[in-house]
């Protein structure tokens, strides 16, 4: 069973314990990148206020009472004892400041991600189901403009405006994905990474690659949004497996 909270001022206990799980999991599939990448959830009905991982800690050490909560609306963000990244920040700071429908935000560099981040045409086909997903569900960011600083953090916030649209590929970069809760974004995350995964490996063979018709592909991603509980079951089961283990992550 998940450990229960037993420290003090740890608000918002069950969602730090999702999100330490979907840390730890994205260490175990490496889809991280050393100490560089963050994930964010909303805390409060506007979106404005959220839970982060800490300054540089590797995923694979955070535990729900390690996450920090920053304001987006708050100025003096980065001069706390527990400041975030300033990268972090710029970013998902943005997003939450103007996305409000992105509850939850997780960016990484996935290598399979980063690879069709970093082709001209970062299109990604609808070649097989897990790619089918997400035809007409993503946005192209072709401006990498340097780090995610706050300039750059609100010019890609105000790319992801559109409720439908909750991956950005992120041109020279990786990837960000949007969702409402931890299980969604984190069950879309993996998804999209193993959809790269399986375009870049068809890429690789230089053969013509069997492309869903349109209509084919857009009844495909419409019955898996409709697919029932998979998202939260698919955590449930990773939180099973970690408590099985003896991790400290729901600490």
């Amino acid at each position: 069973m998940t450990v229960t909270n037993l420290r003090p001022n740890m608000d918002n206990w069950p969602e730090r314990v999702d999100l330490a799980a979907a840390f730890r999991w994205t260490a175990r599939l490496n889809l991280h990148e050393a100490v560089a990448n963050h994930f964010s959830l909303a805390i409060n009905e506007e979106g404005t206020r959220f839970l982060m991982n800490p300054n540089q800690m590797h995923f694979s050490r955070i535990r729900a009472s390690d996450l920090i909560v920053v304001d987006a609306n708050d100025p003096d963000t980065l001069t706390g004892p527990d400041a975030p990244d300033p990268t972090a920040w710029g970013l998902h700071g943005g997003i939450h400041r103007h996305c409000p429908h992105a509850r939850c935000a997780m960016h990484v560099h996935s290598i399979h991600a980063t690879v069709l981040a970093s082709l001209v045409d970062s299109t990604l086909p609808p070649i097989d189901q897990n790619c089918a997903t997400f035809f007409n569900r993503y946005v192209i960011d072709d401006g990498y403009g340097g780090l995610a600083f706050e300039n750059e953090g609100e010019r890609c916030a105000a790319l992801l405006t559109d409720p439908k649209k909750k991956v950005m590929i992120m041109g020279n970069h990786g990837v960000m994905v949007i969702g409402e809760t931890v299980a969604e974004t984190f069950n879309r995350l993996y998804y999209f990474e193993r959809a790269a995964e399986t375009y870049i490996r068809a890429l690789q063979t230089g053969r013509p690659l069997r492309v869903l018709s349109d209509e084919v592909a857009e009844k495909t991603a419409r019955e898996l949004e409709a697919y029932p509980e998979q998202d939260t079951r698919h955590l449930a089961e990773l939180k099973a497996i970690l408590d099985d283990e003896g991790s400290n992550y729901a600490s």
